[in-house]
């Protein structure tokens, strides 16, 4: 009742999304309902999006405004973005400049580190899940996260193919963050391309592309998990990325390299990787030491396995006020 809505603007698997506006202040919002019927609070605060979004709050994480439950059918209410980064690069007739890249991985490593640190990775990372606003970039669509301390393993279908990172491609039943990390490095190509860089058709075809580009790989939790599923890999020697992504900088290359690697352990995390050199102004950027990259990748989650703490909602200044109507079956959760 306190929403009116304009657009129908997609359906999916698990709900519809339209855009809105709050008819007392006319503010825009996305409204995303869901397809499945909730019977209770209880049940719809399990949902884990909102579990995320209620412990996560930062600029670079679409804002959850309210939950609405009313005649068992839930409401989410977002904050409203333009597009996504699907979007952006389709309006677009040439590539994307460098600093614009930068700007948009920046922003996206300091959503995930936010994420990571709340004890969360989100395992779907692809460019449709990052909204544009303005000249900030969000991350969005956390119905496949999970929680770093959960319990593998993770069995269900996770992650859009084409940004899959290799331990999940071979079914590892234990993964963690550093599955979001080679998804950015998927994004990041993408941005420089305007194509993905493994389209792959398959899951063996996912893994023969990585192959061709990144060459066989020497890890033996891959070779075991391969074997497992009676997969050998190919024997490729490893494309220079020069020579795919001719418009990427040395330093730019240099920090896809460090994320788009085989073994998960050798990834770093989304706190390290803002401190390679690529994101730092132009005049300071050089190519990073060997010690530098070492460090990184000694700091990633899966080299730590302290498990992460979980951030109160105190700690990120949100609240939530509930009002219920038993005879309707109606509530809402402010955030």
């Amino acid at each position: 009742e306190r929403y009116q809505v304009t657009k129908l603007l997609g359906n999916g698997t698990y709900g519809s999304v339209s855009r809105g506006v709050v008819k007392t202040s006319g503010e825009v919002v996305a409204i995303k309902k869901m397809k499945k019927k909730f019977f209770s609070w209880e049940e719809c605060l399990e949902l884990r999006e909102i579990k995320v979004l209620r412990k996560v709050t930062h600029p670079n994480i679409v804002k959850l405004k309210e939950v609405i439950r009313a005649q068992d059918e839930l409401h989410l209410i977002f904050e409203y973005c333009e597009k996504n980064l699907v979007e952006l690069m389709q309006e677009r007739t040439s590539p994307l400049p460098e600093p614009q890249i930068q700007e948009i991985i920046t922003q996206i490593l300091r959503g995930l580190t936010a994420l990571h640190k709340a004890g969360f990775f989100h395992r779907d990372m692809k460019p449709d899940n990052v909204l544009v606003s303005n000249s900030t970039y969000k991350i969005a669509d956390f119905g496949l996260a999970r929680e770093i301390r959960s319990q593998p393993p993770y069995t269900e279908y996770v992650s859009t193919r084409w940004y899959r990172a290799p331990e999940i491609l071979l079914h590892s039943l234990r993964y963690s963050t550093q599955v979001d990390l080679f998804a950015v490095g998927c994004i990041m190509a993408e941005l420089y391309l305007l194509r993905p860089l493994f389209p792959g058709t398959n899951e063996v075809d996912q893994l023969n592309r990585l192959c061709s580009v990144l060459g066989t790989p020497s890890w033996p939790e891959g070779e075991r998990l391969a074997s497992a599923k009676n997969y050998c890999f190919p024997q490729y020697v490893s494309t220079p990325l020069q020579s795919l992504i001719p418009n990427a900088s040395p330093v730019a290359l240099d920090f896809l390299r460090s994320v788009l690697r085989w073994d998960p352990s050798q990834r770093p995390s989304a706190e390290a990787c803002l401190e390679h050199s690529f994101f730092s102004p132009p005049s300071m950027q050089r190519q990073i030491a060997p010690p530098v990259m070492n460090r990184m990748r000694a700091e990633s989650p899966e080299n730590r396995l302290r498990p992460a703490k979980h951030a109160s909602l105190g700690q990120y200044g949100a609240s939530i006020i509930t009002r219920s109507n038993k005879q309707i079956g109606m509530g809402r959760h402010r955030f």
